[in-house]
Protein backbone atom coordinates (compact mmCIF):
# COMPACT_ATOMS: atom_id res chain seq x y z
CA UNK A 1 0.00 0.00 0.00
CA UNK A 2 1.27 3.53 -0.91
CA UNK A 3 0.05 6.72 0.41
CA UNK A 4 -2.84 6.71 -2.52
CA UNK A 5 -4.05 3.22 -1.37
CA UNK A 6 -3.48 -0.45 -2.80
CA UNK A 7 -1.67 -0.59 -5.88
CA UNK A 8 -1.89 -3.88 -8.15
CA UNK A 9 -0.15 -4.61 -11.26
CA UNK A 10 -1.40 -6.97 -13.83
CA UNK A 11 -2.52 -7.90 -17.22
CA UNK A 12 -5.95 -7.43 -18.50
CA UNK A 13 -7.77 -10.45 -18.20
CA UNK A 14 -9.86 -8.93 -21.09
CA UNK A 15 -6.73 -8.38 -23.62
CA UNK A 16 -3.15 -9.28 -21.88
CA UNK A 17 -2.52 -5.67 -21.50
CA UNK A 18 -0.40 -4.72 -18.41
CA UNK A 19 -2.55 -2.45 -16.27
CA UNK A 20 -2.28 -0.88 -12.54
CA UNK A 21 -5.18 -1.16 -10.73
CA UNK A 22 -5.24 1.81 -7.79
CA UNK A 23 -7.33 1.13 -5.11
CA UNK A 24 -9.61 3.69 -2.56
CA UNK A 25 -11.35 2.41 0.44
CA UNK A 26 -13.38 -0.75 -1.32
CA UNK A 27 -13.78 1.04 -4.69
CA UNK A 28 -11.28 0.95 -7.79
CA UNK A 29 -9.80 4.62 -7.97
CA UNK A 30 -8.55 4.35 -11.62
CA UNK A 31 -7.15 1.65 -13.96
CA UNK A 32 -3.99 3.20 -16.29
CA UNK A 33 -1.45 1.21 -18.70
CA UNK A 34 1.60 0.02 -16.84
CA UNK A 35 4.83 -0.47 -18.54
CA UNK A 36 7.09 -3.81 -17.22
CA UNK A 37 10.51 -3.56 -16.85
CA UNK A 38 10.91 -6.62 -18.07
CA UNK A 39 8.73 -9.06 -19.88
CA UNK A 40 5.05 -8.83 -19.49
CA UNK A 41 4.38 -12.49 -19.29
CA UNK A 42 6.16 -12.32 -16.03
CA UNK A 43 2.81 -10.65 -14.69
CA UNK A 44 -0.54 -12.01 -13.17
CA UNK A 45 -3.80 -11.59 -14.96
CA UNK A 46 -6.03 -9.18 -12.85
CA UNK A 47 -10.01 -9.79 -13.28
CA UNK A 48 -13.04 -9.02 -11.45
CA UNK A 49 -13.20 -11.78 -8.27
CA UNK A 50 -15.79 -14.77 -8.81
CA UNK A 51 -19.10 -15.05 -7.28
CA UNK A 52 -20.68 -18.16 -6.76
CA UNK A 53 -24.04 -18.36 -6.80
CA UNK A 54 -24.62 -22.56 -5.22
CA UNK A 55 -21.52 -23.35 -2.35
CA UNK A 56 -22.92 -26.11 -0.04
CA UNK A 57 -20.03 -25.81 2.46
CA UNK A 58 -16.28 -26.92 3.08
CA UNK A 59 -13.99 -29.06 4.60
CA UNK A 60 -16.50 -31.39 6.77
CA UNK A 61 -19.03 -28.24 7.09
CA UNK A 62 -22.35 -28.15 5.79
CA UNK A 63 -24.68 -25.24 5.64
CA UNK A 64 -27.53 -27.78 6.04
CA UNK A 65 -25.67 -29.41 9.28
CA UNK A 66 -28.59 -29.56 12.07
CA UNK A 67 -26.07 -28.39 14.33
CA UNK A 68 -24.43 -25.08 12.07
CA UNK A 69 -22.88 -22.32 14.27
CA UNK A 70 -21.96 -18.78 13.00
CA UNK A 71 -18.49 -19.96 13.50
CA UNK A 72 -18.60 -23.19 11.46
CA UNK A 73 -19.98 -20.65 8.62
CA UNK A 74 -17.74 -18.44 9.08
CA UNK A 75 -14.46 -20.89 8.92
CA UNK A 76 -16.61 -22.35 5.82
CA UNK A 77 -16.74 -19.14 4.51
CA UNK A 78 -13.59 -18.16 4.74
CA UNK A 79 -11.37 -20.88 2.27
CA UNK A 80 -13.22 -20.09 -0.88
CA UNK A 81 -11.22 -16.35 -1.10
CA UNK A 82 -8.02 -19.09 -2.18
CA UNK A 83 -10.89 -19.70 -5.03
CA UNK A 84 -10.67 -15.93 -6.09
CA UNK A 85 -14.26 -16.06 -5.04
CA UNK A 86 -15.14 -12.88 -2.85
CA UNK A 87 -19.01 -12.76 -2.83
CA UNK A 88 -20.93 -16.54 -2.64
CA UNK A 89 -24.86 -17.85 -1.84
CA UNK A 90 -24.83 -20.55 1.19
CA UNK A 91 -27.08 -23.30 -0.37
CA UNK A 92 -28.91 -25.27 1.80
CA UNK A 93 -30.28 -28.76 0.13
CA UNK A 94 -33.43 -30.66 0.94
CA UNK A 95 -34.02 -31.20 4.55
CA UNK A 96 -36.36 -30.73 7.80
CA UNK A 97 -38.05 -27.52 8.34
CA UNK A 98 -35.68 -27.43 11.57
CA UNK A 99 -32.89 -28.44 9.91
CA UNK A 100 -33.24 -25.20 7.28
CA UNK A 101 -34.27 -22.94 9.87
CA UNK A 102 -30.87 -23.56 12.25
CA UNK A 103 -28.93 -23.18 9.11
CA UNK A 104 -30.57 -20.14 7.90
CA UNK A 105 -30.06 -18.67 11.59
CA UNK A 106 -26.31 -19.13 11.80
CA UNK A 107 -25.77 -17.66 8.60
CA UNK A 108 -27.67 -14.85 9.91
CA UNK A 109 -25.86 -14.52 13.22
CA UNK A 110 -22.86 -14.53 11.68
CA UNK A 111 -23.18 -12.50 8.98
CA UNK A 112 -24.22 -9.94 11.59
CA UNK A 113 -21.14 -10.88 13.64
CA UNK A 114 -18.67 -10.37 11.15
CA UNK A 115 -18.85 -7.22 8.63
CA UNK A 116 -17.13 -9.46 5.93
CA UNK A 117 -19.36 -11.90 6.05
CA UNK A 118 -22.31 -10.21 5.36
CA UNK A 119 -20.27 -8.60 2.45
CA UNK A 120 -19.52 -12.21 0.90
CA UNK A 121 -22.75 -13.73 1.53
CA UNK A 122 -24.59 -11.84 -1.58
CA UNK A 123 -27.98 -13.92 -0.54
CA UNK A 124 -28.56 -17.47 0.25
CA UNK A 125 -29.89 -20.38 -2.04
CA UNK A 126 -32.78 -22.64 -0.75
CA UNK A 127 -31.87 -26.00 -3.09
CA UNK A 128 -34.69 -27.84 -2.55
CA UNK A 129 -37.61 -29.53 -0.75
CA UNK A 130 -39.95 -28.31 -3.02
CA UNK A 131 -38.24 -30.79 -5.64
CA UNK A 132 -38.97 -34.03 -7.44
CA UNK A 133 -39.29 -36.84 -5.38
CA UNK A 134 -38.50 -39.46 -8.08
CA UNK A 135 -34.92 -40.90 -8.60
CA UNK A 136 -32.28 -39.34 -10.52
CA UNK A 137 -34.16 -36.55 -11.12
CA UNK A 138 -34.24 -35.91 -6.75
CA UNK A 139 -29.93 -36.57 -7.28
CA UNK A 140 -28.56 -36.87 -3.41
CA UNK A 141 -31.43 -35.50 -2.09
CA UNK A 142 -32.84 -36.90 1.01
CA UNK A 143 -36.17 -38.41 -0.33
CA UNK A 144 -38.26 -38.45 3.05
CA UNK A 145 -37.95 -34.30 3.24
CA UNK A 146 -39.12 -33.49 -0.22
CA UNK A 147 -42.57 -31.91 0.22
CA UNK A 148 -44.86 -29.49 -2.04
CA UNK A 149 -44.25 -25.82 -1.87
CA UNK A 150 -45.09 -23.61 1.25
CA UNK A 151 -44.78 -20.36 1.45
CA UNK A 152 -46.07 -20.05 4.98
CA UNK A 153 -42.52 -22.24 5.46
CA UNK A 154 -40.20 -19.98 3.35
CA UNK A 155 -41.40 -17.02 4.86
CA UNK A 156 -40.32 -18.75 8.23
CA UNK A 157 -37.29 -19.51 6.49
CA UNK A 158 -37.08 -16.23 5.32
CA UNK A 159 -37.10 -14.35 8.80
CA UNK A 160 -34.65 -17.09 10.30
CA UNK A 161 -32.18 -15.71 7.68
CA UNK A 162 -32.53 -11.87 8.21
CA UNK A 163 -34.18 -11.93 4.38
CA UNK A 164 -30.81 -13.17 2.68
CA UNK A 165 -32.74 -15.73 0.75
CA UNK A 166 -32.42 -14.68 -2.62
CA UNK A 167 -32.36 -17.58 -4.93
CA UNK A 168 -34.78 -20.98 -4.35
CA UNK A 169 -34.41 -23.91 -6.92
CA UNK A 170 -37.49 -25.62 -6.77
CA UNK A 171 -39.60 -28.42 -9.60
CA UNK A 172 -41.98 -26.81 -11.27
CA UNK A 173 -44.16 -30.02 -10.55
CA UNK A 174 -43.95 -29.87 -7.16
CA UNK A 175 -47.29 -29.45 -5.21
CA UNK A 176 -48.43 -25.55 -5.18
CA UNK A 177 -44.95 -24.55 -7.34
CA UNK A 178 -46.54 -22.57 -9.63
CA UNK A 179 -48.31 -19.84 -7.25
CA UNK A 180 -45.11 -20.23 -5.16
CA UNK A 181 -43.31 -19.28 -8.18
CA UNK A 182 -45.78 -16.34 -8.44
CA UNK A 183 -45.66 -14.79 -5.04
CA UNK A 184 -41.47 -15.45 -4.66
CA UNK A 185 -41.15 -13.21 -7.84
CA UNK A 186 -43.47 -10.27 -6.93
CA UNK A 187 -41.05 -10.47 -3.16
CA UNK A 188 -37.57 -10.06 -5.57
CA UNK A 189 -36.92 -13.78 -5.35
CA UNK A 190 -34.92 -15.55 -8.16
CA UNK A 191 -36.63 -18.55 -9.18
CA UNK A 192 -34.27 -21.39 -10.51
CA UNK A 193 -36.04 -24.89 -12.24
CA UNK A 194 -34.06 -27.69 -10.63
CA UNK A 195 -34.29 -31.37 -9.63
CA UNK A 196 -37.14 -31.74 -11.66
CA UNK A 197 -39.02 -34.71 -14.09
CA UNK A 198 -41.71 -31.94 -14.72
CA UNK A 199 -42.93 -32.21 -18.61
CA UNK A 200 -42.12 -29.26 -20.97
CA UNK A 201 -45.78 -28.09 -20.00
CA UNK A 202 -44.80 -27.56 -16.91
CA UNK A 203 -41.44 -26.50 -17.49
CA UNK A 204 -43.38 -23.59 -19.51
CA UNK A 205 -45.51 -22.75 -16.83
CA UNK A 206 -42.69 -21.59 -14.58
CA UNK A 207 -41.30 -19.72 -16.93
CA UNK A 208 -44.26 -17.88 -17.32
CA UNK A 209 -44.74 -17.76 -13.81
CA UNK A 210 -41.30 -15.70 -13.50
CA UNK A 211 -38.88 -18.70 -13.56
CA UNK A 212 -35.54 -17.24 -14.81
CA UNK A 213 -32.74 -20.10 -14.35
CA UNK A 214 -31.83 -23.73 -14.41
CA UNK A 215 -30.08 -25.00 -11.72
CA UNK A 216 -27.38 -27.07 -12.89
CA UNK A 217 -28.82 -28.05 -16.34
CA UNK A 218 -28.37 -31.48 -17.06
CA UNK A 219 -27.80 -33.15 -13.50
CA UNK A 220 -30.41 -33.61 -11.26
CA UNK A 221 -32.68 -35.22 -14.21
CA UNK A 222 -33.88 -38.98 -14.61
CA UNK A 223 -31.38 -41.04 -17.06
CA UNK A 224 -33.95 -42.09 -19.36
CA UNK A 225 -36.26 -39.74 -20.86
CA UNK A 226 -37.61 -38.48 -24.16
CA UNK A 227 -35.38 -38.31 -27.28
CA UNK A 228 -37.09 -34.98 -28.04
CA UNK A 229 -39.96 -33.89 -25.52
CA UNK A 230 -37.26 -33.75 -22.35
CA UNK A 231 -36.91 -31.85 -18.94
CA UNK A 232 -33.53 -30.22 -20.54
CA UNK A 233 -34.22 -29.85 -24.09
CA UNK A 234 -37.02 -27.79 -22.88
CA UNK A 235 -34.97 -25.58 -20.21
CA UNK A 236 -32.21 -25.32 -22.77
CA UNK A 237 -34.49 -23.83 -25.60
CA UNK A 238 -36.33 -21.05 -23.50
CA UNK A 239 -34.88 -18.05 -24.11
CA UNK A 240 -36.33 -16.59 -20.58
CA UNK A 241 -34.31 -19.20 -18.55
CA UNK A 242 -30.79 -18.67 -17.84
CA UNK A 243 -28.71 -21.89 -16.91
CA UNK A 244 -25.93 -22.38 -14.35
CA UNK A 245 -23.48 -25.44 -15.25
CA UNK A 246 -21.48 -27.77 -13.16
CA UNK A 247 -17.92 -27.66 -14.81
CA UNK A 248 -15.79 -29.80 -12.60
CA UNK A 249 -14.92 -31.88 -15.12
CA UNK A 250 -17.04 -34.60 -13.49
CA UNK A 251 -20.74 -33.45 -13.39
CA UNK A 252 -20.83 -32.79 -17.73
CA UNK A 253 -18.76 -34.14 -20.45
CA UNK A 254 -16.70 -31.63 -21.98
CA UNK A 255 -18.81 -31.80 -25.48
CA UNK A 256 -22.37 -31.27 -23.27
CA UNK A 257 -20.81 -28.15 -21.67
CA UNK A 258 -19.90 -26.53 -25.19
CA UNK A 259 -23.43 -27.32 -26.69
CA UNK A 260 -25.04 -25.90 -23.68
CA UNK A 261 -22.86 -22.82 -23.66
CA UNK A 262 -23.23 -22.26 -27.34
CA UNK A 263 -27.09 -23.00 -27.00
CA UNK A 264 -27.97 -20.67 -24.04
CA UNK A 265 -24.66 -18.15 -24.99
CA UNK A 266 -22.17 -16.50 -23.12
CA UNK A 267 -24.29 -14.47 -21.37
CA UNK A 268 -26.71 -16.52 -20.05
CA UNK A 269 -24.51 -18.99 -19.02
CA UNK A 270 -23.30 -18.99 -15.32
CA UNK A 271 -20.80 -21.23 -13.97
CA UNK A 272 -20.86 -23.09 -10.61
CA UNK A 273 -18.99 -25.28 -8.54
CA UNK A 274 -22.21 -26.37 -6.19
CA UNK A 275 -18.66 -27.38 -4.13
CA UNK A 276 -20.74 -30.05 -1.19
CA UNK A 277 -19.53 -29.64 2.60
CA UNK A 278 -17.08 -32.31 1.51
CA UNK A 279 -14.66 -29.92 -0.49
CA UNK A 280 -11.90 -29.80 0.99
CA UNK A 281 -11.42 -33.11 2.48
CA UNK A 282 -9.47 -35.82 1.25
CA UNK A 283 -10.57 -38.94 -0.98
CA UNK A 284 -12.39 -41.45 0.92
CA UNK A 285 -16.29 -41.75 2.49
CA UNK A 286 -18.16 -39.37 4.56
CA UNK A 287 -21.28 -39.21 6.53
CA UNK A 288 -23.74 -37.13 8.19
CA UNK A 289 -27.44 -37.09 8.20
CA UNK A 290 -28.09 -36.71 4.93
CA UNK A 291 -26.37 -39.96 3.98
CA UNK A 292 -23.09 -41.43 2.85
CA UNK A 293 -20.66 -39.81 0.21
CA UNK A 294 -17.15 -40.49 -0.69
CA UNK A 295 -14.28 -38.36 -2.61
CA UNK A 296 -13.02 -40.66 -5.33
CA UNK A 297 -9.32 -40.49 -5.93
CA UNK A 298 -9.90 -38.37 -9.23
CA UNK A 299 -11.89 -35.75 -6.72
CA UNK A 300 -15.12 -37.14 -8.17
CA UNK A 301 -17.79 -37.07 -5.22
CA UNK A 302 -20.21 -39.82 -5.74
CA UNK A 303 -23.25 -41.45 -3.42
CA UNK A 304 -21.20 -43.65 -1.37
CA UNK A 305 -21.63 -47.25 -2.54
CA UNK A 306 -21.21 -46.36 -6.65
CA UNK A 307 -19.44 -44.48 -9.06
CA UNK A 308 -22.10 -42.84 -11.22
CA UNK A 309 -24.67 -40.90 -8.88
CA UNK A 310 -22.65 -37.54 -7.89
CA UNK A 311 -23.45 -35.81 -4.66
CA UNK A 312 -22.05 -32.76 -5.67
CA UNK A 313 -18.75 -30.90 -6.26
CA UNK A 314 -15.36 -31.55 -4.46
CA UNK A 315 -13.81 -28.65 -6.89
CA UNK A 316 -13.31 -24.83 -6.64
CA UNK A 317 -15.26 -22.06 -8.95
CA UNK A 318 -11.94 -21.56 -10.01
CA UNK A 319 -11.90 -25.00 -11.79
CA UNK A 320 -14.66 -24.26 -13.74
CA UNK A 321 -13.49 -21.12 -15.21
CA UNK A 322 -10.45 -22.97 -16.61
CA UNK A 323 -12.88 -26.20 -17.57
CA UNK A 324 -15.13 -23.72 -19.54
CA UNK A 325 -12.47 -22.30 -21.46
CA UNK A 326 -10.69 -25.92 -22.26
CA UNK A 327 -14.48 -27.79 -22.85
CA UNK A 328 -16.16 -24.89 -24.89
CA UNK A 329 -13.21 -23.28 -26.78
CA UNK A 330 -14.35 -19.74 -24.25
CA UNK A 331 -11.69 -16.73 -23.86
CA UNK A 332 -10.39 -16.18 -20.61
CA UNK A 333 -12.80 -13.39 -20.09
CA UNK A 334 -15.68 -15.07 -21.45
CA UNK A 335 -15.06 -17.92 -18.65
CA UNK A 336 -14.45 -15.52 -15.68
CA UNK A 337 -17.60 -13.14 -17.18
CA UNK A 338 -19.39 -16.46 -16.59
CA UNK A 339 -18.57 -16.96 -12.52
CA UNK A 340 -18.64 -13.33 -11.60
CA UNK A 341 -20.68 -10.73 -14.01
CA UNK A 342 -23.65 -12.94 -15.11
CA UNK A 343 -24.72 -14.57 -11.58
CA UNK A 344 -23.94 -10.83 -10.21
CA UNK A 345 -26.60 -9.57 -12.90
CA UNK A 346 -29.17 -12.25 -12.24
CA UNK A 347 -29.12 -11.43 -8.69
CA UNK A 348 -29.08 -8.35 -9.04
CA UNK A 349 -25.91 -7.23 -7.30
CA UNK A 350 -23.28 -5.01 -8.37
CA UNK A 351 -21.57 -6.15 -11.44
CA UNK A 352 -17.89 -5.66 -11.09
CA UNK A 353 -15.77 -4.00 -13.68
CA UNK A 354 -11.86 -3.15 -14.18
CA UNK A 355 -12.69 0.62 -14.33
CA UNK A 356 -13.21 3.59 -11.82
CA UNK A 357 -15.57 3.70 -9.70
CA UNK A 358 -16.40 -0.12 -9.75
CA UNK A 359 -16.23 -2.73 -5.95
CA UNK A 360 -13.20 -3.57 -5.58
CA UNK A 361 -13.17 -7.23 -5.44
CA UNK A 362 -10.88 -8.51 -7.83
CA UNK A 363 -8.07 -11.43 -8.09
CA UNK A 364 -4.83 -11.86 -9.23
CA UNK A 365 -3.95 -14.79 -10.73
CA UNK A 366 -1.74 -17.20 -13.42
CA UNK A 367 -3.23 -19.65 -15.66
CA UNK A 368 -0.77 -22.75 -16.43
CA UNK A 369 -1.67 -25.06 -19.32
CA UNK A 370 -1.00 -27.97 -17.32
CA UNK A 371 -3.12 -27.62 -14.03
CA UNK A 372 -6.92 -28.06 -13.70
CA UNK A 373 -7.44 -24.76 -11.88
CA UNK A 374 -6.20 -21.35 -11.18
CA UNK A 375 -3.20 -20.42 -9.96
CA UNK A 376 -4.99 -17.31 -7.78
CA UNK A 377 -2.11 -14.78 -6.24
CA UNK A 378 -4.03 -12.77 -4.00
CA UNK A 379 -7.66 -12.04 -3.73
CA UNK A 380 -8.97 -8.35 -2.94
CA UNK A 381 -12.57 -8.16 -1.14
CA UNK A 382 -14.26 -4.42 -1.00
CA UNK A 383 -10.25 -3.20 -1.07
CA UNK A 384 -9.13 -5.45 1.19
CA UNK A 385 -6.57 -8.15 0.75
CA UNK A 386 -8.07 -11.30 2.09
CA UNK A 387 -5.71 -14.36 0.70
CA UNK A 388 -1.96 -14.26 -0.84
CA UNK A 389 0.05 -11.49 -1.52
CA UNK A 390 0.72 -8.57 -3.71
CA UNK A 391 3.98 -7.99 -5.69
CA UNK A 392 5.16 -4.55 -6.79
CA UNK A 393 6.61 -4.70 -10.07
Amino acid sequence: MDQHGISLYGRHYANGEPVRVQLRGDRIQSVEPAWPKGDVRDWPYVAPALLDLQINGFGGVWFSDDSLTPDAVLKTLEPYYQFGVTRLCPTLITNSFEGLETGFSAIRRACEQAPWANRMVCGCHLEGPYISAEDGARGAHPKQHVRPASWEEFEKLQRASGNRIRLVTLAPEAGNAIEFIRRAVADGIVISIGHTAATPEQIRAAADAGATLSTHLGNGAVSMMHRHRNVIYEQLGDPRLNASLIVDGHHLPANLVQIFIRAKTIQKTIMTCDAAGWAGCPPGIYENKLGRSEILPSGKLVVAGQHELLAGSAQGTDTCVVNAIKFAGVTLKEAVDMASENPARLLGQEVVRLRAGSRADLMLFRRSETRDRLDIEATIASGELKFGTLVAY
